[in-house]
C-alpha cells in the first residue's frame, strides 16, 4: 500500500515536472516571437533599407572655377547653368509643384526610391500658399526639422506663377526675373532672398533621410550674384536640362 502510495505521487510529481518544462518553452518561444516582432518594427528591414544613403550630396562648382571662360555672357550661362541644379533639385521643385500639392522625397534611405511622391498625407495650397484650413503647413512643419519631419520658418508652397516642375532650365530663368511672378522682387532683392532666405536654406539642411541641394547656400548666393551682375541672361527657353 505505502510503495503504490509512494509511486502514485513520485508519478505526480514527474507529470508536474513536464508540464512544468513544457510551459517555459512555451513561455521562451513566446517571448522570442515578442522580441522578434518588436525589432522588426523598429528597426529597419534589410530588404528594403540601406544601412547608408544610397545618394551623396552632389557638388556644386565654385564661382572661381568659371574664371577660365573668357567670354562673359558665355561664363554668365555656365553659371547660370550650374544654378539650376539646385533649382531643380527636389528640395526645391518639391515645393515649386505645378499643381496645387507638394512633393515630398525621395527618402535615401529607402532602397529604390529615387524620384519624389505626393505630399503624405495630402495636402493643397490653399488661398495663401500655407494650405487649407484645418491642414495648415505649420500643423506639422516646425521651425525646425523633427526627426523625419522637415521645417523652417514660414513654411510655404511658392506661388503657383513660381511653379518649377516640368519646366526648362530657361523657363525658369525667366521666371525668376520677372517682377509679375516673382512676387515683385527686383534682380537686388532676388539675390538677398536666394542667399540669406531661412526657407532658401532649408534646401541644404533637411533631415538626414532627405538628400540636401548640392553645394552651400553661401556658394549658391555667390553664384546668383555673379550671373545676376553680367546681366542675368537666360538660356533658351526650349533648351531641355
Amino acid at each position: 500500500m505505502n510503495d503504490r502510495y509512494t509511486n502514485t505521487i513520485a508519478r505526480l510529481i514527474l507529470s508536474l515536472l513536464v508540464c512544468a518544462s513544457v510551459l517555459a518553452t512555451a513561455c521562451n518561444k513566446q517571448k522570442k516571437r515578442t522580441e522578434t516582432t518588436e525589432q522588426t518594427q523598429t528597426q529597419p528591414r534589410k530588404a528594403e533599407r540601406a544601412d547608408k544613403p544610397n545618394v551623396k550630396q552632389e557638388k556644386l562648382r565654385a564661382l572661381d572655377e568659371f574664371s577660365s571662360i573668357k567670354d562673359e555672357k558665355e561664363r554668365a550661362l555656365a553659371i547660370y547653368d550650374e544654378i539650376d541644379t539646385v533649382l531643380s533639385h527636389p528640395r526645391c521643385v518639391n515645393c515649386h509643384p505645378a499643381g496645387d500639392s507638394p512633393y515630398q522625397g525621395p527618402d535615401i534611405t529607402r532602397i529604390g526610391d529615387t524620384s519624389p511622391k505626393p505630399h503624405q498625407p495630402l495636402v493643397v495650397r490653399g488661398e495663401d500658399g500655407f494650405g487649407a484650413a484645418g491642414m495648415r503647413c505649420e500643423t506639422c512643419h516646425g521651425e525646425a526639422n523633427f526627426e523625419n519631419v522637415p521645417g523652417s520658418p514660414g513654411w510655404h508652397l511658392a506661388p503657383i506663377e513660381m511653379a518649377w516642375e516640368g519646366k526648362t532650365p530657361g523657363a525658369i530663368c525667366e521666371q525668376i526675373k520677372d517682377p509679375e511672378r516673382n512676387g515683385g522682387k527686383t534682380l537686388a532683392q532676388l539675390t538677398e532672398h536666394m542667399q540669406h532666405d531661412a526657407l532658401v536654406g532649408y534646401g541644404w539642411n533637411p533631415p538626414a533621410h532627405l538628400q540636401p541641394a548640392p553645394g552651400s547656400q553661401k556658394i549658391f548666393g555667390e553664384l546668383f550674384a555673379a550671373w545676376i551682375e553680367a546681366g542675368a541672361p537666360c538660356p533658351p527657353i526650349d533648351r531641355p536640362r
